[in-house]
């Protein structure tokens, strides 16, 4: 079994090769950017995602007093952690906030809407390929240096 702190360190690791750094970057809108770039270069596109955990317009419904059916009529207008997503590609700007934004078009849940959604809410349903580390190393670096 990997530990964890080990398996954390192996993707700043990796993250900070991107900066050509020995330390791993804050994020800001010039490591965003730069990010962006060898993303868009290095993922293999189209890719399936999902969510990582429950959107925050979920919580309330996962975790709170929400009803059900008000739930399921949410999902129909809005995406959910439980759809399958088709990353469909990158938008050209960064969200300081939100971070890299990507479109999308869920093609498994209510029905085949596009979005775009922050791409630190998503990972790739096949952990085995590539885009999974390029996309998870990206989260975790977003979630955890900003």
């Amino acid at each position: 079994m990997k530990n964890s702190i080990s398996d954390f360190d192996t993707r700043m690791k990796r993250v900070a090769d991107i900066f050509n750094s020995d330390k791993t970057p804050l994020v800001n809108k010039k490591t965003l950017i730069k990010y962006l770039k060898y993303l868009q270069k290095n993922v293999t596109l189209p890719c399936e995602l999902t969510g990582n955990e429950d959107f925050l317009w979920e919580e309330f419904y996962v975790f709170g007093p929400g009803d059900q059916e008000e739930y399921e009529e949410e999902k129909k207008t809005k995406a959910s952690y439980t759809d399958i997503f088709r990353l469909i590609d990158f938008e050209d700007y960064i969200d300081e906030r939100h971070g890299i934004l990507v479109k999308t078009k869920r093609i498994i849940g209510v029905n085949k809407k596009h979005f775009t959604l922050g791409l630190e809410w998503l990972k790739c349903i096949d952990q085995k390929s590539k885009n999974h580390q390029l996309i998870r190393d990206y989260a975790i670096w977003f979630c955890n240096y900003r």
